[in-house]
């Protein structure tokens, strides 16, 4: 219905969880819920800028959700296709992983991943990966969405690899940060051998 809005910040509020934007365009206040990373992108209020957008219909309110491009409203869409996932989990997966690393997380179906965003429990995870590997894998070609590899581990060694650190006792924070760092070693971020990036994470998590 409402494809995008392009306009001027009038106010942004931040309550709980939820991040409420108000656009001015011609002289017409859109209230948006948008995605709270997107803070980090937009101007100053005052400012112009275009958000695009979803209008979600419920029997007893409308709802204007915001994104900052097409890819991340379309991605959002898929999500709440699927059954059991509403927009404010679907806002919650958004802004936890990223629109790149949400993809890829369901294309491989690193569903330990999916399980960081709050609300998202292993069921729910194993459910989206299911239900959306092969429509985003498609959805990726058709859009041309180009996910550029991270410095952490092949997804076919990634999963093993955050495990066993997790069994060790560190933090999911710790090893996104240690397999960041040592991912940067040229040799190590060629490799598929799962002990050696454990070894080099530990080692950096031990200095």
């Amino acid at each position: 219905m409402i494809g995008y809005l392009k306009g001027t910040i009038a106010y942004i509020l931040k309550s709980s969880n939820r991040v409420t934007l108000t656009l001015e365009v011609n002289q017409i206040g859109y209230d948006l819920q948008i995605v709270p990373r997107l803070l980090q992108q937009l101007p100053e209020v005052g400012e112009e800028t275009q958000i695009f957008t979803h209008l979600h219909v419920r029997e007893d309110q409308m709802i204007l959700f915001g994104f900052g491009a097409a890819a991340e409203r379309d991605l959002f869409r898929q999500l709440v296709s699927v059954s059991g996932i509403g927009p404010q989990l679907a806002l919650a997966l958004l802004d936890t992983l990223g629109l790149q690393d949400l993809v890829q997380a369901v294309i491989s179906g690193n569903t330990r991943l999916l399980s960081r965003t709050p609300g998202v429990g292993a069921k729910t995870a194993d459910r989206i990966a299911l239900e959306l590997k092969t429509k985003l894998s498609e959805w990726r070609q058709q859009s041309g969405l180009s996910i550029a590899p991270g410095a952490g581990p092949t997804v076919n060694i990634q999963e093993d690899v955050e495990m066993t650190l997790l069994a060790l006792g560190y933090t999911d924070k710790e090893i996104t940060q240690a397999l960041q760092a040592v991912g940067q070693n040229s040799a190590l971020s060629k490799s598929d051998d799962a002990e050696a990036w454990i070894r080099q994470a530990i080692a950096w998590l031990s200095q």
